[in-house]
């Protein structure tokens, strides 16, 4: 008889519980954590997008007089989700540290690891060199963590470069 094995979904864990431990010696240089505004202004965002795109599918199908139910289903709806959502949402940080972010769930990427950074909306993606990608969600201002992310790359590669000369 086969065993039925636990579903790694399960061992969920939200918040610092979930996050690696720092290495010896090394220390966290920035928390990046997300905004309630942006969070709240988001799931608007994607309220109004509903509200347009399932008008104009309810104006060609003909029924436009079904439109002010689904705008408020819709926005009742998003609603819900960020009310339901939101406790696991903020649980939810990056540490930056000198050599690496540490994110939630284990997560981890090495500064020289990351290819590319960059700002989508409210967000911040970073892909790694093995193609990785990893999202820090809901950011206050996420044109000033993309900017000390790459710092802090930058600031890795050059101590990296200076170690490579000493040996």
């Amino acid at each position: 008889m086969s065993e039925i094995k636990r579903d790694e979904v399960m061992n969920y864990r939200p918040g610092p519980d979930s996050e690696l431990p720092l290495d010896k010696g090394e220390h966290v240089l920035t928390t990046f954590l997300p905004d309630p505004k942006r969070y709240w202004s988001d799931h608007a965002i994607l309220a109004v997008l509903g509200v347009v795109l399932v008008s104009a599918v309810l104006i060609w199908l003909g029924r436009p007089g079904q439109i002010a139910i689904a705008a408020l289903a819709i926005a009742v709806g998003m609603a819900l989700r960020g009310l339901y959502f939101k406790s696991e949402a903020f649980a939810r940080r990056w540490q930056l540290t000198e050599k690496r972010l540490i994110g939630p769930q284990g997560r981890q990427v090495m500064l020289l690891e990351i290819a590319t950074v960059r700002r989508l909306m409210g967000d911040v993606q970073l892909v790694t060199n093995s193609g990785d990608k990893h999202l820090i969600r809901h950011l206050a201002d996420a044109g000033t963590v993309v900017a000390e992310i790459e710092r802090a790359k930058n600031h890795r590669a050059a101590q990296r470069a200076t170690e490579g000369d000493a040996e």
